[in-house]
């Protein structure tokens, strides 16, 4: 009987701990299901840690993207060099910004040396703005008898400035906006770039429709009265070997300054002898800067744009294509490099049949010893060094290549360049003797 009565009693008691679970609880008593599980907090918390991750990968791949291109707008091989040479020092690292202001600019890039025979630099001034009545009076009116140069963009005058400096004043021809856009393009290009090898901007006028710019003054003119002097021109005594070569080197630091030592690289697109210009120290500085595009932050540098410039400079991509690189203005460098070693013109029709082109004719001869010094300027009168003329004619010869990709830095041609120019400086003891040709033996 007492072993019944138990398990009737354990029964009841389970029965009634069944009934007790069951029973709902009364409201605002908490209950173990109201609290958040862990595998929802997991599901929250992944897919934050997931965007975070993501954000961090984009961004590490944003910053390894510019490191790419800023390597790819210099020489790697130079990038912690700096360049020492009879005028000018190029340190790497220094970059022109193009959109900073003129005030931010500290260092060019291009500074002169101490060890050179140039004066200093001067302190670089703002462009000043002048009226059109203040250049008239400089010009007498714009006189013909002050006409210093006729080209397809403008005229140029020399003027005597209020203060008694010497000028060339360039009037530009209304071009519309495409005009308007190329001027101040020009102002501000100048108003930012700083080197010796390239002609400073003195300033400017704007005085309603007129557009003028006033740079600084060449006396022995543009490159191409030397080369090739027009009918109506007085013809100026042969630039010799040792001009030449200087004229190439100075060239190239100016290119090599626009497309390397500034942020983004600067495209001249309209390289020719007539955008040359020389001192009176027969020195060279590049002017004629309407036609410039600023070059690409992208990896490649690749920027598409209209054809413009002059036929017979022009790179084969470029022509075809309207894809413009700063390899375009080597190609460019390249014809100016024939040309002062042939003497000829680009383009010339009255050449016998297979020499109406310049770099078409003598690119097949440009890696023959032979073949070279028959190319040669007679005007030269075998004043130069057969060792040199091979290693110009080689340079020549990498820059107009057909495919832009084996044409080489403008920093490469810089060096390539300085050794020659240093050897024929120590070879002669006087300026004038680099002036004008001398009865000089030919080094080997």
């Amino acid at each position: 009987m007492e072993t019944n009565a138990s398990a009737a009693s354990a029964a009841e008691n389970h029965t009634y701990n069944i009934h007790h679970l069951h029973q709902p609880q009364p409201h605002g008593q908490p209950h173990h299901r109201d609290v958040l599980p862990s595998s929802s907090v997991l599901i929250i918390v992944i897919p934050i840690i997931i965007m975070f991750l993501i954000l961090a990968i984009l961004l590490l791949i944003v910053m390894l993207r510019r490191l790419q291109s800023a390597k790819c707008n210099r020489n790697p091989k130079s990038s912690k060099s700096v360049i020492n040479n009879s005028n000018c020092t190029f340190i790497a690292h220094s970059t022109i910004h193009i959109n900073s202001s003129p005030a931010e600019v500290k260092s060019g890039g291009c500074l002169y040396g101490t060890g050179s025979g140039r004066q200093p630099q001067p302190k670089l001034r703002d462009a000043q703005v002048f009226t059109l009545k203040e250049l008239e009076m400089a010009t007498d009116k714009f006189s013909e008898a002050k006409l210093i140069g006729n080209g397809t963009h403008g005229v140029v005058y020399r003027g005597v400035l209020r203060d008694g400096s010497v000028a060339a004043i360039k009037m530009l021809h209304r071009g519309g906006r495409q005009g308007e856009r190329a001027f101040r393009l020009e102002v501000d290009l100048l108003s930012r770039l700083y080197c010796p090898c390239i002609a400073q901007l003195l300033g400017y006028c704007a005085d309603q429709n007129h557009r003028l710019l006033v740079i600084e003054y060449m006396p022995n003119g543009s490159l191409q009265k030397h080369l090739h002097p027009g009918k109506n021109q007085s013809r100026t005594r042969p630039l010799n070997w040792g001009i030449r070569l200087r004229i190439a080197l100075d060239c190239a630091r100016a290119l090599e300054y626009l497309h390397e030592h500034t942020t983004p690289s600067v495209i001249h697109r309209n390289f020719k002898c007539s955008s040359i210009l020389l001192d009176q120290n027969f020195r060279a500085k590049l002017s004629g800067f309407g036609l410039a595009k600023i070059g690409s932050d992208k990896l490649n540098g690749l920027i598409s744009t209209r054809v413009l410039g002059t036929t017979g400079y022009l790179a084969p991509e470029y022509a075809s294509t309207g894809k413009l690189t700063t390899k375009s203005d080597v190609y460019s460098y390249g014809v100016i490099l024939l040309e002062l070693l042939t003497g000829r013109v680009p383009i010339d029709a009255n050449r016998p049949p297979g020499e109406h082109v310049l770099v078409s004719w003598a690119l097949p001869h440009l890696t023959n010893r032979e073949k070279v010094e028959e190319m040669v300027d007679p005007a030269l009168q075998g004043q130069y060094s057969n060792k040199d003329l091979i290693q110009v004619a080689a340079i020549a010869a990498m820059c107009v290549q057909t495919e832009a990709d084996y044409r080489p830095l403008m920093t490469d041609v810089v060096q390539s360049l300085i050794p020659l120019v240093k050897n024929l400086s120590s070879a002669f003891s006087s300026s004038n003797s680099l002036r004008f040709n001398q009865p000089v033996s030919p080094r080997t």
